[in-house]
């Protein structure tokens, strides 16, 4: 369905860019490894971008227990947003440029993960992050388990725009001598380099990682 779930949800500009499908949403998610979080508290406002991942209709966060931006997470609505630019599309007239691109803003409070769900949860960042990377590493500890706080937000009340394609020209315009397209904009992964004084060789799956599969 492409009905707004709330009323703050409902994109007003460009409104036919606008999807509210959860469908939309996961793949925006999915491609994300940083999300920007909007809050308050007595100093202010405050967007603060920190990496994310989801499982199922939930996105999640995970920080110390000691963070500022946690305690006040559970405690008030917040805006999540999410953006990829796929594109700068250049138009014969200044004020007809635009961008090709794919956003997100989810509304909603997060809450805290339940502790005996904490290592799953944070062993599944990691295989989202670098599929098969998990089974590889020394596991977390329980220390290191206890210190960490893991939160999440449904990805119920959400809204999405999303562009694609060339110019749209004005018809006064499309006369004029000037070049106007599209100037594609693409995430590269680039080669693995191996970190100083390691002498194990680089896995498989960060090879396959390299090539394009597997991860964010």
């Amino acid at each position: 369905m492409n009905t707004p779930p709330s009323n703050r949800t409902r994109v007003r500009r460009v409104a036919n860019n606008a999807a509210y499908d959860s469908a939309t949403v996961h793949a925006i998610v999915d491609d994300a490894y940083v999300c920007h979080i909007a809050f308050t508290d007595d100093h202010g406002t405050h967007c603060i971008p920190t990496a994310c991942w989801r499982e199922g209709n939930h996105l999640y966060i995970h920080g110390s227990n000691g963070s500022r931006m946690l305690k006040r997470l559970m405690e008030q609505d917040v805006c999540v947003t999410i953006t990829h630019v796929d594109g700068l599309v250049m138009a014969r007239s200044a004020f007809s440029h635009s961008m090709n691109y794919r956003s997100a803003m989810i509304y909603g409070r997060f809450e805290k993960v339940a502790d005996d769900d904490k290592a799953a949860t944070l062993e599944a960042f990691m295989e989202s992050l670098m599929p098969g990377r998990q089974a590889d590493i020394r596991p977390g500890s329980a220390n290191e388990y206890a210190a960490t706080t893991v939160l999440r937000i449904a990805l119920d009340e959400a809204a999405c725009k999303v562009r694609a394609g060339g110019p749209t020209e004005e018809e006064e315009d499309v006369d004029y001598p000037a070049w106007s397209g599209v100037l594609p904009l693409t995430r590269v992964r680039g080669e693995p380099v191996t970190a100083e004084g390691n002498g194990a060789p680089v896995p498989a799956y960060v090879h396959a990682w390299y090539r394009g599969a597997g991860g964010a």
